[in-house]
């Protein structure tokens, strides 16, 4: 295990099972339900079978990247204006440095130019699909889970679980359109990776409705059926970790079960 900063990102890299001398990249964002952190998500995903680096990058406004407050202050600013100060900030921030963030990686690692694996869960897919969709990031295989396909869906979702309605203004609005991976399913097609969403059979319709739908849109009108995949976890709400979730913890049978349809996805599309 290897732990560091890249252009200012604190990360998490596991080697590869193979010891060879040219080994790829797969590169991914953990949830903010458990696991929150980059070591967390290590833990719970560890794919330890592929012949790649695995590193794992922190959020911001989680573990070591919270603001003052700690999780209070994230849940303040939240109650304040989710979609701006939570959602809108975390996702534009980490993909905008992404690009930065992978190219001190490969330098730190010693890891060449050849397209990447990309992973996320929960708001991490969400930096991870949009990193693939606006950066110039090569990436032959992606693979989310409990993914967040469109933002508007989580709000609801939350607007009725905490008992409160959000005022949507113009720069929400924005945020939500830029977040929402199902009106923007052709521009994977030029991408070209291939895309596995996991889902949890009990996770909240919010997410689990606008990922079937994203899969239906990507093979019937996008890319090849062969290169797109929807494996549903029985049992599996949306955490792959026990809360808190900050810290390193054993792996659930759920994280298990992500892990395998993780590493058999990669171990197929990556050579």
């Amino acid at each position: 295990m290897m732990t560091g900063t890249a252009a200012g990102v604190p990360y998490l890299a596991l080697p590869p099972h193979d010891t060879g001398d040219n080994p790829s990249l797969i590169v991914g964002w953990h949830l903010s339900d458990p696991p929150r952190t980059e070591a967390a998500m290590a833990a719970a995903l560890p794919m330890a079978q592929l012949p790649a680096w695995r590193v794992y990058f922190g959020l911001p406004l989680h573990g070591s990247r919270l603001p003052a407050g700690g999780h209070d202050e994230v849940m303040r600013l939240a109650y304040e204006d989710a979609v701006v100060n939570n959602y809108g900030a975390m996702v534009e921030q980490a993909v905008a440095e992404f690009p930065a963030a992978l190219a001190a990686v490969r330098s730190q690692l010693g890891v060449d130019e050849r397209p990447i694996g990309m992973f996320g869960g929960s708001s991490g897919s969400g930096v991870a699909m949009l990193s693939l969709l606006e950066t110039d990031v090569e990436v032959s295989a992606l693979a989310v889970v409990s993914p967040m396909v469109q933002l508007a869906s989580i709000v609801a979702a939350n607007e009725k679980l905490f008992g409160v309605t959000y005022d949507w203004h113009d720069t929400a609005r924005k945020i939500a359109a830029r977040w929402d991976l199902l009106a923007r399913a052709a521009e994977f097609g030029p991408k070209a990776a291939a895309v596995r969403i996991i889902v949890g059979e009990k996770d909240t319709p919010a997410v689990t409705e606008p990922a079937e739908k994203l899969w239906q849109t990507l093979s019937r009108d996008v890319l090849p059926a062969d290169r797109v995949s929807l494996v549903t976890i029985p049992g599996m709400a949306h955490a792959l970790a026990e809360p808190p979730g900050d810290d390193a913890a054993p792996q659930t049978a759920d994280a298990a079960r992500v892990e395998a349809a993780m590493t058999e996805w990669f171990a197929r599309w990556m050579k």
